[in-house]
């Protein structure tokens, strides 16, 4: 078989995403053995601490609610389910269909999509004439993460979407996986990064994206990057066209992110390994290894570009690997700034990364390596948040993510190892929980890892985090801190091979073996201080069909829940309920969709289904606003067999249209709330 030839290979855990999809997104990472082989503790191997945590920790508002018994019959709605309370929207059923399901009583329309102009003289869409040009100027491909920073003028935002990835052989009907044509190879450079849009509020009550030449901007695998921290300047981001190490071409893979409270915009740069070739012509050791540990590849690369760039070609510039795995930070609110890599925040396969402020004024930036067996990290800065959004305050807070120390989680279990069994049920205390804590890996210029340089831990951060015995998770993506409470959400979507031979067995925080469905973490830290060192944890969710004693959907009586399978992105909404967006692909025939989840309460786990997604699709980055959601549609129709001449979804544009990753906006017919009622 040819280096560039798509692998025939049947998809991981069961779901229908296109081979595609896994070979362009993130090189088959489920299909592969995973990068981590540290053989650190794991849950079962650590002695079991039965604490009184609501004395030690100050977490007494994490109340432990025991497991129901009744038995679970259905996984879809039933009568308690229909009643809107202060859900205000009846869960709609599962759908396989290519088209966007919304619950009775509200509608949904395209905001923006793939190709549709952002910039001033972008030409109208043309799948079958795409150029770098007409790219550059055009809304980019496969959007993701979605956040919206509100203007001065009342129903006036800048929305911020991340471009992740490229599929080529269903973005160019011609594209050759033997010699990728430099026109293509172009062109998808600037399909990537990030899109600015100007959206503003229209009379009734929608919302509209505009062309816009003072506010909106493309951020491109060309467009230019500052690299700050401590790392910055280091021999290991030194290359030949960067001697000094401190400027970037470009961002990539852009994932999940957040907003910080001084209305940046926060991007985490995640399956950088892809586009780049020859990690064996690598002579440096530590680089080899680092190489290794990231999953970069041997040989070519899929898509080719080292022939057109020599930058990714590691055996001309083996340290251009490490100025990609960052968080990014973009100023929407100020056009001519140049982004930043902050390296402060650690190098890994960044989902991204959400920003908490501690009562003293410091924040704290939580973040997660979406990698099977991979961990759960933050930051937390050396200075304090200056109030107000004048200049002076702004530029003062744009450095908070330069200097601070990073830290990760390492978590302790409560129960015996015998009871945590693999099946995923409940141990004899009635809850998956223990404690935990936040383990230093370096502070600015100072390494707490024994062997490694500050420099090496920011770059190597995975490395790092192995050597001081951090928990292996089940893919931590999104990690959000919930903006009243402060307790932490984290989304651990799956890990087929948790539980493997030769693999980590199950434990307390990751109890199932062969984890296709995912669970979702809450964590609090000690005494609600986000720059806290010790926390408590316990699993909100732990998902899959509610039929199966092995699934906990917060100890509510799962006949009244939708099911829910690999969450990913999180967002909450203003009365602090939690929505998760799923990345199943197509599991069992049905369709990704955002979910609502109520955290506190008699409803405190009651999932429900609140839309899904077209065909093929993953839905992403929604935003939760008082009478409007956005949801990011990601790679409509990336089915098995799909292709330009075949395509399997026709959404949005129906008729015989090539698909195209979107955002939409969901509301209310009546224009009201969209929880409605009493909130």
């Amino acid at each position: 078989m040819s280096s560039r030839q798509l692998p025939l290979l049947i998809t991981g855990h069961g779901t229908r995403h296109s081979p595609d999809t896994c070979t362009f997104k993130c090189g088959n990472a489920c299909s592969r053995d995973a990068p981590n082989t540290s053989g650190n503790n794991y849950f079962g191997d650590l002695l079991r601490r039965a604490l009184s945590r609501r004395a030690l920790l100050g977490c007494g508002a994490l109340a432990l609610v025991p497991p129901t018994t009744t038995a679970a019959r259905a996984q879809e709605p039933g009568p308690r389910e229909q009643q809107t309370g202060r859900r205000g929207f009846a869960p709609v059923p599962p759908d396989s269909g290519d088209r966007v399901t919304v619950p009775e009583g509200f509608t949904h329309e395209l905001l923006i999509g793939w190709g549709d102009a952002v910039l001033p003289g972008a030409p109208p869409f043309d799948f079958d004439r795409q150029s770098e040009a007409a790219q550059a100027r055009q809304f980019g491909v496969n959007n993701d993460y979605c956040a919206l920073v509100p203007l001065r003028a009342a129903g006036q935002w800048l929305m911020v979407s991340n471009h992740e990835y490229a599929t080529e052989p269903l973005m160019f009907p011609d594209w050759n996986p033997e010699a990728p044509a430099e026109a293509h190879v172009r062109t998808a450079w600037m399909a990537y990064g990030l899109s600015v849009v100007l959206v503003e509020q229209r009379g009734d009550g929608g919302l509209r994206a505009r062309v816009d030449g003072r506010w909106n901007r493309r951020i491109t695998l060309l467009s230019p990057f500052e690299v700050r921290g401590p790392a910055a300047g280091s021999p290991l981001l030194r290359t030949s066209a960067d001697p000094a190490g401190t400027r970037v071409l470009g961002t990539m893979a852009n994932c999940s992110g957040g907003i910080t409270p001084w209305g940046t915009v926060l991007s985490g740069e995640e399956n950088v390994h892809m586009p780049f070739a020859h990690a064996d012509k690598v002579a440096d050791p530590l680089v080899r290894e680092g190489l290794r540990r990231y999953g970069f590849a041997e040989g070519p690369s899929l898509r080719g570009w080292e022939a057109y760039d020599t930058r990714f070609d590691l055996g001309r510039e083996p340290h251009e690997a490490h100025r990609f795995g960052w968080i990014v930070e973009l100023d929407p609110l100020e056009p001519d700034s140049v982004p930043v890599k902050h390296t402060a925040l650690g190098r890994f396969k960044h989902e991204g990364a959400n920003v908490s402020t501690a009562p003293d004024g410091r924040v704290v930036a939580y973040m997660g390596d979406d990698e099977r067996f991979e961990y759960i990290y933050k930051f937390v800065s050396d200075g304090r948040v200056r109030p107000g959004d004048d200049p002076a305050a702004r530029r003062h807070n744009k450095r908070l993510l330069d200097s601070g120390t990073l830290y990760v989680a390492r978590f302790d279990g409560d129960d015996a190892a015998e009871e945590i069994d693999g099946s995923g049920r409940l141990p004899a205390d009635g809850a998956f929980d223990g404690t935990g804590r936040w383990i230093p890996l370096a502070h600015n210029d100072r390494s707490f890892v024994p062997g490694m340089s500050a420099a090496e831990v920011y770059i190597f951060t995975r490395i790092a985090a192995d050597r001081v015995g951090a928990t292996p998770m089940d893919r931590p993506e999104d990690v959000q801190p919930h903006p009243v409470t402060r307790r932490v959400y984290v989304s651990l979507t799956n890990n087929d091979q948790r539980g493997a031979p030769g693999l980590p067995a199950p434990d307390e925080a990751n109890p199932r073996s062969g984890n296709r469905d995912g669970h979702v973490l809450e964590l609090c830290e000690r005494k609600d201080d986000p720059t806290a060192e010790r926390f408590h944890w316990r699993l909100l969710l732990v998902c899959g069909d509610p039929e199966s004693p092995g699934t906990y959907y917060a100890g509510i009586d799962k006949a009244r829940v939708s099911a829910i399978s690999s969450p990913d992105n999180l967002a909450f909404d203003e009365h602090g309920n939690l929505w998760i967006a799923t990345d199943a692909g197509g599991r069992g025939g049905r369709n990704d969709g955002l979910y609502m989840v109520p955290l506190d309460g008699p409803e405190r786990g009651q999932v429900q289904r609140f839309l899904t997604v077209p065909t093929g699709a993953e839905c992403c980055g929604p935003v939760i606003g008082p009478d409007f959601v956005l949801v990011s549609v990601q790679h409509p129709g990336e089915l098995p067999g799909a292709s330009p001449q075949q395509p399997a979804s026709h959404w949005p544009d129906g008729g015989s249209a090539q698909p195209r990753a979107s955002v939409i906006v969901v509301r209310r017919k009546d224009g009201g709330p969209i929880l409605g009622g009493d909130g």
